[in-house]
Formats: C-alpha cells, sequence, structure tokens
C-alpha cells in the first residue's frame, strides 16, 4: 500500500481580505471579498465537486466506461448565522460517453461513501445530494 503523506500548502496575505495560496509550484489566489478571485468557502464547494468528480472519472475509467466529458455543478446552501456553513449540497454532474445510468450511480456511491476525502473531511450533517445527466456521445 502507498504511503499517504499529509498535506502541506502554503498562504500568504497580500493586502484587504487577498492571499495567494501554494501547493508546491502550484499558485491559487483566494479573494475573501470575492472582487478578484473565488473565497474560501466557494473554494471548499469546489473541492468537494472535483474531488467527486475524480473518483467518477477514474472508477468510470477502470470499469470501460468511456467518458468523453464531464462537468459539474454545485450550490450549497448555508447556514444564517455564523459561521454560515454548508447545511446542504446539491451536486448535478453532466457526462457524456457511452455510460449507463447503473454505472454513474455506482461511481457516485464509490465516490461518496469510500473514496471522496473531502466529503469524509465534511460534517456528516450535511445532506449531499448528487444528481447527474448523461448525454450523448
Amino acid at each position: 500500500m502507498a504511503e499517504v503523506r499529509p498535506v502541506t500548502v502554503k498562504l500568504e496575505w497580500n493586502g484587504d481580505l487577498k492571499f495567494t495560496g501554494r501547493a508546491g509550484q502550484q499558485v491559487v489566489p483566494i479573494d475573501g471579498s470575492a472582487t478578484s478571485a473565488v473565497t474560501p468557502v466557494q473554494m471548499l464547494a469546489l473541492a468537494l465537486a472535483s474531488c467527486m468528480a475524480v473518483d467518477l472519472v477514474h472508477i468510470l475509467a477502470r470499469g470501460r466506461h468511456p467518458l468523453t466529458s464531464l462537468s459539474a455543478e454545485i450550490r450549497a446552501e448555508r447556514a444564517p448565522a455564523e459561521p454560515k456553513r454548508f447545511t446542504r449540497v446539491y451536486l448535478d454532474y453532466t457526462v457524456a460517453g457511452d455510460v449507463l445510468p447503473e454505472h454513474v450511480e455506482r461511481a457516485i456511491d464509490l465516490s461518496r461513501e469510500k473514496y471522496c476525502s473531502v466529503w469524509s473531511t465534511l460534517r456528516q450533517d450535511i445532506e449531499l445530494i448528487v444528481a447527474y445527466t448523461i448525454t450523448g456521445k
């Protein structure tokens, strides 16, 4: 089994509510006011959508169910009071390729229950609703 190393990233404040995140050689702008970059909360939503998307692509490819494209839209409802955490998340994937609904459903279930570390890290009282649409090739 491969060694699981800790995640190490760096964050630098650039003034106002702007920051630069660094993960190795990768640079990510962050803006708490959402004027010049994504906010931390938007990044969290993107992290969840992309974590599950990586799983879907990987699981479907290993099952020899070829994808031609995959996209996602996520809408996260938040509590009205601070810290305004996520309370319900709607995640909607659009999958194109030669895949059957049962294959996509199985990939979603595996991601949600076993593989997606972002989802597993979030509070388990968050309602997660995942839907999908399969389009033509």
